[in-house]
């Protein structure tokens, strides 16, 4: 099997993170994580990565708190988990850098476009945290600012669905399963796979999304090489 990419951006939700147990961290799922990642990075793919903090906290779902202030602490909880994917990828003899939107230089990289870009040229591993360091933007509008600063080939959104529904299909059982879309449907539709800001930034900057089930085993792989599991988007 031959990569269809050279450079991808891998999108993890904190979701995904968690696996079974809905919050925090499931050391299980960041072992498949590492599992899949080093697949695709024998590969000779150059892999980035964005990863959300929903497993610990959503900023939006707060009603009582300030907004920005809330995002804010939806940032911190991204480093958490970048942290923790870095520790996973490096136990599994994979060079990894963090690099923060926040600067925390005890910690990580503060984020350097050239940088990054040099790191993954070299073969190193890049996972970006703390979203894009403002609030009111989600971590999917991260991945789409990311890749179209780092050039990235496609956006694997890496999620617990396997692919994009009409509606929730764990509350519809009737929810439609779209095979491929365009970035002007999702927005359309509205469709939850991703917010309008980072629908938007992908299509203006014609970026490809493949949305796809983090959980089974070389899904990965598959979506890497151009498979038709999940949803495309372009």
């Amino acid at each position: 099997m031959e990569p269809k990419y050279k450079r991808v951006i891998l999108k993890i939700s904190g979701e995904a993170l968690a696996g079974e147990d809905k919050f925090g961290i499931s050391e299980e799922m960041l072992q498949k994580v590492a599992a899949q990642v080093k697949e695709i990075k024998e590969m000779g793919v150059e892999i980035a990565i964005v990863v959300g903090g929903g497993n610990f906290w959503r900023g939006r779902t707060s009603k009582s708190m300030d907004r920005a202030t809330a995002d804010y602490m939806g940032m911190l909880a991204t480093v958490i988990n970048a942290m923790a994917l870095q520790d996973a990828f490096e136990n599994a003899g994979m060079k990894t850098k963090v690099q923060t939107a926040i600067e925390m230089k005890e910690i990580a990289e503060p984020y350097i476009r050239r940088r990054a870009i040099s790191e993954l040229n070299h073969g190193d591993i890049v996972i970006f945290g703390a979203g894009t360091g403002n609030p009111f933007f989600s971590t999917d509008t991260t991945a789409a600012l990311r890749a179209a600063e780092i050039d990235a080939d496609v956006i694997l959104l890496a999620k617990k669905v396997d692919a994009v529904y009409s509606d929730d299909p764990e509350l519809n059982p009737d929810a439609v399963k779209y095979d491929e879309l365009t970035h002007q449907e999702v927005l359309e539709k509205d469709l939850k796979v991703m917010d309008s800001t980072a629908a938007s930034l992908c299509r203006d900057n014609k970026i490809a999304i493949h949305v796809f089930a983090l959980a089974e085993e070389g899904n990965m792989k598959r979506a890497v090489c151009g498979e038709k599991i999940g949803t495309i988007i372009r």
